[in-house]
């Protein structure tokens, strides 16, 4: 039986109820209803603190939509949570015994540190950063944390958000030039109280509905090609070039601009403005997109139990994906036993040392373990189907290059169908990375043909040079002969990868 999990944030600009699953004991989390409702809760916090009956009343009313869901999804274990509107009500124990009162729900109300952590938490738990800086703009306020091999350092809370600036500061729904200047001022003598952050040359991690909301209009700006906002990477002098190009944009033209949430246009440009200082102000060298976020913090802290550590991120992406497509795993492991030990001896031959790394090894251990899985979708467009699947589904501890060269290995079928894939980011890689991944996934290739029938039939291989050929002496204790044909088959993209000619020997 699925393990379900609910989780309901309740945020300064929108509410959202967001439903997980777990298919089983030992697998992660998937996300399987994700709702959001854009109250703007402190629309209804007055100038005395107080949310108003009218903002309390669109609270409850949100909340009972909520559990008609969770109803519908047979969901139990629900965790109710609020953020920075409702910390800073002075009428909040009425707001929380009214929740409790109206729906049944037992409203947390998170403080400025555990709001801080859970956005950390969601990022070391899905990236494999070592260092960096966090930052999450809500609504309301905006929390920053600096970690360090990968432990929580220093953190903090300042006490405004993407729609609190847009109240206090813009009178219209765009900033003129004179409010820019009061939130700069604004936001700069804040983060001048904040000596830590400053010149710390780390990567800034943009987390929440603003960060993402900016990577998702950058990627349609340019016409990305990848699907996918989790660790998306954008240069410092991005930030720059759309929050200009941004400004000459009118209101109504803003609300229609592909990419950016309607109901976001209002607050896009004050969020830009404080990302683009925190990145000065912290000479960060890039902005990184987080999709993981507060609720999948809180996720990974009070629900599962599962080492998160940088290491194990991508086996766990592995182990997902092989479950998702119903992959043998005693087949993926023969793969790539018998792929390594291909390598192994080409390296030896070739005098590759130094050429191939621990890194290309592991490369070619996860590829192995989802080589063709397209062929579960269609068997004639198996490689098509999955290059596809691969460079646009997230993959945790991934980044968007490294992602892509998996997907480019793994659905390896020749040098033709390689180049059509790589079309669109052959400027993401050298010549020399282009020429290693050919031979990776040709390597796949004929290891795969080893175990065609799958039945671990090949139990160990040697190479040798002879006349300027090479020997392939492939050791069997079995029948072997659909493995030998297929082998013959498949045997020359290998040597064009390697510039020889191979010549299998098959015996018991």
């Amino acid at each position: 039986m699925e393990n379900k999990v609910g989780i309901i944030d309740i945020g300064s600009n929108t509410m959202r109820l967001v439903i997980y699953a777990q298919p089983q004991k030992g697998l992660p989390f998937k996300e399987i209803q994700n709702i959001k409702m854009g109250i703007r809760l402190r629309t209804y916090l007055n100038t005395e603190k107080i949310v108003s009956d009218e903002g309390i009343s669109k609270l409850i009313d949100t909340l009972h939509s909520f559990q008609l869901l969770l109803h519908h999804y047979d969901v139990t274990n629900v965790t109710c949570i609020a953020t920075a509107t409702i910390r800073q009500a002075k009428n909040r124990e009425d707001v929380i015994h009214i929740v409790q009162e109206k729906t049944g729900f037992t409203l947390t109300l998170l403080n400025e540190y555990e709001e801080a952590f859970y956005g950390y938490t969601a990022v070391i738990h899905s990236t494999d950063i070592k260092e960096g800086i966090t930052v999450d703009m809500g609504g309301g306020s905006t929390e920053i944390t600096y970690f360090q091999n990968r432990e929580l350092v220093e953190y903090c809370s300042l006490p405004f958000g993407s729609l609190s600036l847009r109240l206090d500061f813009v009178k219209g729904s765009i900033p003129t030039e004179e409010e820019y200047e009061q939130i700069r001022q604004y936001v700069q003598a804040q983060l001048e109280d904040i000596p830590w952050i400053a010149n710390k040359k780390v990567p800034l991690i943009g987390i929440g509905g603003s960060a993402r909301n900016f990577g998702q209009l950058h990627q349609h700006l340019i016409d990305y090609p990848l699907a996918g906002i989790h660790q998306y990477e954008m240069n410092v002098s991005t930030v720059q070039e759309v929050q200009d190009n941004l400004k000459t944009f009118t209101f109504s033209e803003l609300q229609k601009l592909e990419g950016l949430s309607k109901e976001r246009a209002d607050t896009i440009l004050p969020s830009l403005e404080v990302f683009r200082l925190l990145l000065n102000w912290s000479n960060s060298s890039k902005f990184i997109i987080s999709k993981k976020g507060l609720r999948e913090g809180i996720l990974y802290n009070k629900i599962e139990e599962q080492d998160y550590s940088s290491r194990k991120l991508v086996n766990m992406s592995m182990q997902d994906i092989m479950y998702d497509f119903r992959i043998n795993m005693d087949n993926s492991r023969q793969i790539f036993k018998i792929a390594k030990s291909i390598l192994k001896q080409v390296n030896k031959i070739k005098e590759m040392d130094g050429l191939i790394t621990d890194k290309d090894v592991k490369l070619l251990e996860h590829a192995a373990c989802i080589f063709h899985l397209g062929k579960y979708l269609n068997e004639e467009s198996s490689s098509h189907h999955t290059f596809y699947l691969l460079s646009n589904r997230s993959i945790l501890g991934l980044s968007h290059q490294e992602r892509v060269k998996l997907a480019l290995i793994a659905s390896y079928k020749g040098k033709r169908t390689f180049r059509q894939y790589i079309e669109s980011f052959k400027d993401w890689y050298t010549q020399d990375e282009q020429k290693k991944m050919c031979l990776l996934g040709s390597i796949l290739k004929v290891a795969q043909s080893l175990n065609i029938t799958k039945r671990n039939v090949v139990t160990d291989i040697k190479f040798s040079s002879k006349n300027g050929d090479w020997i392939m002496d492939i050791q069997c204790h079995d029948d072997y002969k659909p493995e030998e044909y297929r082998t013959e088959k498949q045997k020359k993209h290998l040597e064009k990868s390697l510039k020889v000619s191979l010549i299998p020997n098959f015996h018991y």
